[in-house]
């Protein structure tokens, strides 16, 4: 029987905390449940969030169930702060998951400029900014994981800016796997769908419609189901996929 699919290897995880909610027992967010679920298969996890908090929760975690874990803070909306999120992760990275992003604006016409840059600067500016100061970092056979939405296969969120960078970070993953194939990296895409998280519930407080999506799976699906999909991408048994989306979804993409 083989060993967990990543041991012995370093995972970076990129928005690892999970948004704090006031509910007495709150789901997992995809963060935690990725660098918890890698931890499992064997991976040495840096927990990297904006809120340190949260990523000390999801490092303690870890280190409860006997993992090993260590946190980093940081804005992915910060040149600065990316350069030194990689810099203190340390060369030799095996994996890299980039789990961030916000929505602004409702609409074409009440998305401001403002909105539209701010959504830019962390969903896809900062991918790219991880990205180019992670690959000569990484090592030879590593895997990046992109966590988009099916927001930018198809629309639906009614947020332009949160849609269209989506898309982006789709192009921006297709690039890095062509340019990382030279040293056999490999870059890949998982695409949530209507997924229960704190973050999810929030936004059907705001928008109540979306609890009523008709799923073809008829659910929400869970964070550690986006986990499953990427580990699943960072290991060795994904290692011949690189440059494509895995929606994650409930069928919610065939409709």
């Amino acid at each position: 029987m083989s060993g967990p699919r990543l041991e012995g290897r370093r995972v970076l995880v990129v928005g690892a905390g999970t948004q704090p909610s006031d509910e007495p027992d709150p789901p997992v967010g995809n963060g935690r449940a990725i660098a918890v679920l890698a931890a499992r298969e064997g991976a040495e996890v840096v927990c990297a969030d904006r809120d340190r908090a949260a990523a000390d929760e999801t490092a303690a975690w870890i280190e409860r169930e006997g993992g090993t874990a260590t946190v980093e803070v940081a804005d992915v909306a910060s040149e600065d702060d990316c350069a030194a999120l990689v810099a203190a992760a340390g060369d030799g990275l095996d994996g890299l998951v980039l789990n961030v992003g916000i929505g602004r604006g409702v609409g074409i016409a009440d998305t401001s400029a403002h909105d539209w840059d701010t959504t830019f600067a962390v969903n896809l500016r900062g991918h790219f900014l991880m990205t180019r100061e992670a690959l000569p970092r990484l090592a030879e056979g590593s895997a990046i994981v992109f966590i988009g939405s099916v927001a930018g296969l198809q629309p639906g969120s009614r947020l332009p800016a949160y849609d269209a960078s989506k898309a982006g970070l789709i192009g921006l993953c297709r690039h890095v796997a062509l340019e990382g194939a030279r040293r056999g990296l490999r870059a890949n895409v998982v695409a949530p769908g209507l997924i229960d998280t704190p973050m999810g519930r929030w936004a059907t407080r705001g928008r109540p419609a979306r609890d009523r999506t008709p799923v073809p799976l008829g659910r929400q699906g869970t964070g550690w189901e986006i986990a499953a999909a990427t580990v699943f991408l960072v290991s060795d048994d994904a290692s011949y996929i690189t440059g494509q989306v895995l929606a994650v979804d409930g069928g919610l993409t065939l409709i």
